[in-house]
């Protein structure tokens, strides 16, 4: 397997506990939201593929979003923020997250 090929899996597959977990701390737009999550090395998720996933957690009811006017004229700002179920979700996730690095840093730690 190439090795570029399984780290955009796991980008793939973290992204949308990353966007959860940011919005956690609190609403902001889509570029806070990418400038969050692109700070943190491995992650390097785009403004390419942000836009979508935010757009599918607001069809599943994971985020609620709304315009915001800029008061200095310039373009409006879509705000997010978690709802009920993408609190829930976030937990759930987090849960699972804890418990699946816990079994797999006991299995790369071992050497037997």
């Amino acid at each position: 397997m190439d090795i570029e090929s399984w780290k955009a899996q796991l980008r793939k597959g973290s992204a949308e506990l990353a966007v959860l977990a940011v919005l956690a701390g609190g609403e902001k737009y889509g570029i806070e939201i990418l400038d969050r999550i692109s700070g943190v090395e491995g992650l390097g998720i785009s403004e390419g593929s942000i836009y979508p996933l935010l757009n599918r957690l607001q069809r599943e009811g994971r985020i609620e979003a709304r315009w915001v006017e800029n008061p200095e004229g310039g373009v409006p700002r879509k705000y997010y923020r978690l709802t009920a179920n993408g609190e829930a979700a976030r937990e759930a996730m987090v849960e699972t997250w804890t418990a699946f690095r816990a079994s797999l840093d006991r299995i790369v730690e071992t050497r037997s």
